[in-house]
């Protein structure tokens, strides 16, 4: 892997030595966007991992020590907080440049996380609530859900007329910020917009169209949706929620997908269309986040999954990418997650659009997978981090 074409000139890296032992280093300034600074774990980790395959063999690479601007270190000390510590030392310190000062930080003592889950919304109330809107819409796309293929082009909205207490419905419609509230006078360029999504957002659609190639992840998850079991034949078709809030301290995302198995354990699913060489990392967030939730019993509490008796055992993790798409570093990060992080990391077909099919799978080293399959302790370890 040329890691130099990853690190840019964002990253400063280098080795401490002592005798025989010696620590990869990795720091980044404060001039440096919060992403970059967030970002500096998963290259702490290729830097790491390169340093101890091209080492002297009698050097020994203990681990990784990070440096970070002062006070910006909150998603990284989360994600730590879950990082095997077996398989290297991890030291994370941040370095105040106003006042020359160094401090090593704790992120095992995570204290309580700084996470919210947003009550689940009742799906039948609003579809009633503004039925009128839907109709309009569905009058002139009937195979439309909420969505072409993942493409979000109208919405309806309550809001209020001026200079009075009264609430109207409307609907809002275009693609990204072209947006335009419906009325008689746009009507007709409503219906242009839909007849070139009819054209060009197919799986046979014109691939250099702006409608074909926007948010491919979207179109990938409002194909993941409709079949879940398609990731993972453990999963359960009907029970799933996409695009959940994902709320912390640090930043507030969308999850793709949060489904169960059969015997009700909790999966993220983190979808990638494109090359990411964060997606370990950014699906041990919302991994993170989901898992704190479970353990209190706020899914339940707040109507996610009604009727189902959750399993108590630790959510499952499933990053989804093309294999093209998954660079090496992928599997690099995921082996340096904690072993109580059960895993797995799917590749799909590249011609996702006409069909999701996983192509491969690679399993975690976990003690769990005999009781997640119902296999014997044998047939496990001959699976265990090997494609199927």
């Amino acid at each position: 892997m040329d890691l130099e074409r990853f690190f840019g000139p964002i990253y400063a890296s280098g080795v401490v030595r002592q005798g025989r032992s010696a620590f990869a280093v990795l720091g980044v300034n404060q001039q440096e966007t919060q992403s970059a600074i967030d970002a500096a774990l998963t290259f702490g980790i290729l830097w790491l991992d390169a340093c101890r395959h091209s080492a002297d063999p009698r050097t020994l690479f203990e681990g990784l020590k990070l440096f970070l601007p002062a006070g910006t270190s909150a998603l990284t000390r989360e994600r730590l907080a879950h990082f095997d510590l077996g398989a290297a030392k991890w030291h994370l310190h941040e370095f105040d440049e106003h006042h020359d000062a160094l401090a090593q930080l704790d992120f095992a003592d995570r204290g309580n996380v700084d996470t919210r889950l947003v009550r689940c919304p009742d799906e039948a109330s609003t579809l009633d609530r503004f039925a009128d809107s839907i109709r309009q819409v569905l009058g002139r796309l009937p195979e439309c859900e909420v969505a072409v293929l993942g493409l979000e082009f109208a919405r309806a909205r309550v809001s209020h007329e001026p200079a009075s207490f009264r609430s109207s419905q409307e609907i809002a419609f275009g693609v990204g910020a072209e947006e335009r509230v419906l009325d008689d006078r746009n009507a007709p360029t409503f219906d242009d917009l839909i007849r070139r999504l009819r054209s060009a957002r197919g799986p046979k659609g014109p691939r250099h169209h702006q409608l074909f190639r926007l948010h491919p992840e979207r179109w990938l998850e409002s194909l993941v949706v409709r079949d879940v079991s398609a990731i993972d034949e453990h999963f359960d078709h009907s029970s799933f929620y996409s695009q959940v809030p994902a709320f912390s301290a640090s930043d507030c995302a969308m999850l793709d997908v949060l489904t169960t198995t059969r015997d009700h354990r909790l999966a993220v699913v983190e979808l990638k269309a494109d090359e990411d060489i964060h997606l370990p990392l950014q699906g041990l967030d919302y991994w993170s986040r989901v898992q704190w939730h479970h353990v209190r019993g706020e899914f339940q509490k707040f109507a996610y999954f009604p009727g189902r008796e959750l399993s108590p055992a630790d959510a499952l993790l499933f990053p989804v990418a093309q294999p093209f798409t998954s660079t090496p570093a992928t599997d690099t990060v995921l082996r340096y997650l904690a072993p109580e992080i059960d895993w797995t990391l799917v590749g799909i077909d590249e011609r996702w659009r006409d069909g999701v099919h996983a192509i491969f799978r690679k399993r975690a080293k976990t003690q769990d997978l005999a009781r997640r399959h119902g296999d014997t302790e044998e047939t496990v370890t001959q699976r265990l981090c090997a494609s199927e």
